[in-house]
């Protein structure tokens, strides 16, 4: 079934997507990663065909991947990044030096690995298993058109844990582990040690750990498994970390502490204390990368990697007058570091909330930190719900709200998303000191919806490409 002379009349990206959106979806992962070795053997090992620094974490995975993945280029390597999931076309998960795989690119390996993937369908179905799910046939294709291109490096984040996911059949020289909390409880446990435990399945024999700073228990259990992986290991807060920061316009000036330099005074055009932090980890991968963490990097190519880095979703601004925010937070700690960054950044005298959750997020822990974290800069509230068949009923969300203690007369209930930010608009113009805002948050699948409705590009960044 192959493309003819590059007309692409039968295949398409959309047809490819719908393809792939026709396997088990993305929230049903499967804990497994023997039809992933089997897929990279049939396929000619692309796995192995590129260095990779793999990143897992609760929150900040994304941000600092493509932080890391800036740091490569500056450096002159052709990179590979992939992430998950994807704000508006599904080939921004894939990315080639810093912008989503050409749509041409994407449908032709596609077509090449199709037939080795019906092969490990059939084998697995002969076995009694359920065949290829959407994740793991997105990985195998990132995979494969890494390998083609070819990348010089790979940054590849988890999609959910670590010790099964299917990115876990690459093998990471450096293994980065940003912030971890309570998410997924139900899949990966209900303890920050039971989560690290499923994240510290990157690190491998031999490897370079780089770990932003962690819960107690956290920590211990990502030590225990670099000793036991005779890893190297450096923990943000003890080896490295953010020696300063000042608030600047459009983002922050930020004095790093890596493992072998210090970097004073880089631009960092990303708000909030957390997004320092993701720069310092990317940083001292890069360091355990391209010195094993003992060769202080060039200070100007160190200012190129993060002066031009952006992270679509993650606070971005997608209106101004009223400004109007959309951030992916989705969980209550990325609330909590969202909601600290937006008020240090930002003079807002009203805030309004626009508020959707999918059905496996912790909804009354977010409802719970939206009021601690705002007060009464933000007292009224839209609960709203996005296309996703997993998005708790935006009537649903209103009954929590009022149940925690917000003011019924405050909550509005909006199950589409375009009437949800007329009316949040309508009420941040209210104000009339014009010093009103919106930020819309609880998923990426709200988000990414969002930055359509409202016309932001599908990435606006200098070249870090992707979401």
């Amino acid at each position: 079934m192959a493309l003819n002379d590059g007309n692409h009349d039968e295949f398409s990206v959309e047809s490819v997507y719908a393809e792939l959106l026709g396997r088990a979806p993305e929230n049903k992962m499967e804990p497994r990663l023997a039809p992933l070795f089997r897929a990279m053997d049939v396929l000619g090992e692309p796995n192995k065909a590129f260095p990779i620094i793999h990143v897992t974490g609760t929150n900040g995975k994304t941000s600092t991947a493509r932080m890391i993945e800036a740091g490569l280029r500056a450096h002159g390597l052709r990179t590979g990044r992939y992430t998950s999931p994807h704000l508006t076309k599904v080939t921004e998960r894939i990315s080639i030096d810093g912008e989503p795989v050409p749509d041409a690119t994407f449908v032709r390996i596609w077509d090449e690995i199709r037939p080795y993937l019906e092969l490990v369908d059939g084998e697995l179905s002969a076995a009694g298993e359920p065949r290829l799910t959407y994740f793991e046939c997105l990985t195998i294709l990132g995979f494969a058109i890494f390998a083609d291109e070819p990348v010089d490096a790979a940054v590849i984040e988890v999609g959910l844990g670590g010790i099964t996911d299917a990115t876990n059949v690459g093998d990471g020289q450096v293994a980065v582990v940003t912030p971890i909390s309570l998410d997924h409880t139900e899949l990966l446990g209900g303890t920050t040690a039971d989560i690290a435990r499923e994240k510290a399945g990157i690190i491998k024999e031999g490897a370079f750990l780089v770990s932003a700073a962690q819960p107690a228990d956290a920590a211990q259990i990502l030590l225990e498994t670099a000793r036991e992986k005779n890893a190297e290991f450096r923990f943000e807060g003890v080896e490295f970390g953010v020696e300063s920061r000042t608030v600047a316009v459009g983002g922050q000036l930020v004095t790093l502490q890596g493992l072998a330099g210090r970097y004073p005074d880089l631009v960092l055009p990303l708000h909030g204390a957390h997004q320092a932090e993701n720069a310092v980890v990317a940083l001292a991968a890069l360091e355990a990368f391209f010195g094993g963490g003992t060769r202080e990097l060039d200070i100007d190519v160190v200012r190129e990697t993060f002066e031009k880095v952006s992270s679509p979703g993650r606070l971005e601004v997608v209106r101004t007058a009223p400004t109007v925010f959309v951030d992916a937070a989705h969980n209550p700690a990325g609330i909590l570091a969202s909601a600290q960054a937006l008020q240090e950044a930002f003079t807002l005298s009203k805030l309004v909330l626009v508020l959707g959750v999918l059905r496996e997020k912790d909804a009354e822990g977010i409802l719970r930190q939206l009021r601690e974290s705002f007060g009464a800069l933000a007292e009224e509230i839209c609960l709203t719900q996005s296309n996703s068949p997993r998005a708790v009923p935006a009537v649903e969300l209103a009954e929590m709200a009022v149940d925690l203690g917000w003011d019924e007369e405050n909550v509005h209930v909006a199950e589409k998303l375009d009437d949800a930010i007329e009316w949040a608009i309508a009420r941040a113009e209210s104000n009339e000191d014009l010093a009103g805002g919106v930020l819309i948050t609880g998923s990426i699948t709200l988000v990414a919806e969002a930055r359509i409705l409202l016309g932001a590009d599908a990435d606006r960044s200098t070249g870090t490409g992707g979401a």
